[in-house]
């Protein structure tokens, strides 16, 4: 069959939306006549160097429909070190026959596309290569936002406003809540949307833009023990000091990944041991990035989009281009597609800016609140007699 040969490759950790944006791709992949195949990568780039590529067009469109809701990646992702591979990576993608690659990723798998295309020039192929974003950590350069950004920050918001629920009922502790965000802290500032919930929000959020301060924190905790007797604090996992060391030591580091201690229960023995007040931590992990039962609609929709718009981009000609989203000015919430060169995401880290972040660096402005909403969607209202 004559045409052009599509290949996805995931990389680095799924979203609650990956499998939309996948979704997204195929049906937008048949709809044109020149798209001959769109194959997966299994299990991220190391699919194509071991040549497990998963023939995603042949796939019954009742399974395919149901990839919107799928968590996880249906065809794999990982976090392979490529370096030094791309020019056997070229000669795979030629030997299979493949036309257009798509990795899916954040920053660092950008920087994967830049240095694909690359090789592709160098060994003077004719393949087009285009980037589909994705990171629930929505610290992508260039973008409103990040696929799996809404869905991780809804999250968060409405299991902040649980717990905040609880602990309005019996105020006796703190309660410190650690949020994915190695650098950025977007996910840990969604949890000021819980006040949405009608128990209130997090009482304090601690984020990587500001440094830590332990006094400060102590002080903070302190205050509410005085005022509230209880309180709920959101901290991001990438907390680091003023020297810029984390506040507590990584596990473990493998090039740009780190894998970060327990934050929460840091903090949380910090309150006992030094202020002599209950507390305890909780962490969802990767709960907060997994949940398709929490997740956003708006993102859901906009992660089809973007696949969508990425096979119209290369079909135009494209290569060497990130989808973009961006937001259009007005009252009403409204997003629409663009492209950008790889160049200017890729390894670029985009972190909260200082609009979004209160004085005290211990918490949110209205500004943040106004920006999220609308990716997050309405919450649910709990009621209370108290």
């Amino acid at each position: 069959m004559a045409g052009k040969n599509i290949l996805v490759m995931h990389g680095g950790g799924p979203t609650a939306v990956i499998n939309a944006s996948l979704y997204g791709i195929v049906a937008e992949g048949k709809l044109h006549g020149e798209v001959a195949h769109i194959y997966g990568a299994h299990g991220g780039p190391s699919g194509l160097v071991n040549g497990t590529l998963i023939d995603l067009g042949a796939m019954p469109d009742s399974e395919l429909v149901r990839l919107r809701d799928a968590p996880g990646s249906a065809i794999g992702t990982g976090r392979d070190a490529l370096a030094g591979h791309y020019p056997a990576m070229v000669e795979l993608l030629i030997k299979n026959g493949i036309d257009i690659v798509m990795p899916t990723g954040g920053n660092g798998t950008m920087n994967t596309c830049a240095l694909l295309q690359e090789a592709i020039d160098e060994a003077g192929a004719d393949i087009q290569v285009i980037g589909v974003p994705k990171t629930m950590d929505n610290d992508i350069a260039e973008i409103d936002h990040a696929p799996g950004y809404g869905s991780a920050a809804r999250y968060v918001a409405q299991s902040v406003g649980e717990v905040c629920a609880d602990v309005h009922s019996m105020p006796i502790h703190l309660v410190v809540v650690e949020v994915m965000g190695r650098s950025a802290g977007w996910v840990a500032a969604a949890s000021s949307l819980a006040d949405a919930c009608g128990q209130g929000g997090p009482d304090l959020i601690y984020m990587p833009e500001r440094a830590f301060d332990e006094e400060a924190f102590l002080a903070d905790c302190q205050r509410l023990i005085d005022t509230k007797r209880g309180g709920v604090i959101v901290a991001s996992e990438g907390l680091h000091d003023a020297a810029g060391s984390p506040i507590v030591d990584p596990i473990m580091e493998v090039e740009r990944e780190t894998y970060f201690g327990d934050v929460s229960s840091h903090l949380a023995n910090l309150i006992v041991a030094k202020l002599g007040y209950k507390a305890r931590s909780e962490k969802p992990g990767l709960l907060g990035r997994a949940s398709v039962a929490l997740r956003s609609q708006v993102d859901v929709n906009e992660a089809e989009e973007v696949g969508r718009a990425a096979v119209r981009a290369a079909l135009s000609g494209e290569t060497a281009k990130m989808v973009g989203i961006q937001r259009v000015p007005g009252d009403a919430y409204a997003i629409e597609t663009n492209l950008i060169d790889v160049e200017r995401v890729r390894l670029i880290e985009r972190c909260l800016p200082d609009a979004f972040i209160n004085e005290a660096g211990n918490g949110v402005t209205p500004a943040f609140k106004e920006w999220a909403a609308p990716l997050v969607g309405e919450l649910p209202s709990f009621v209370s007699f108290l």
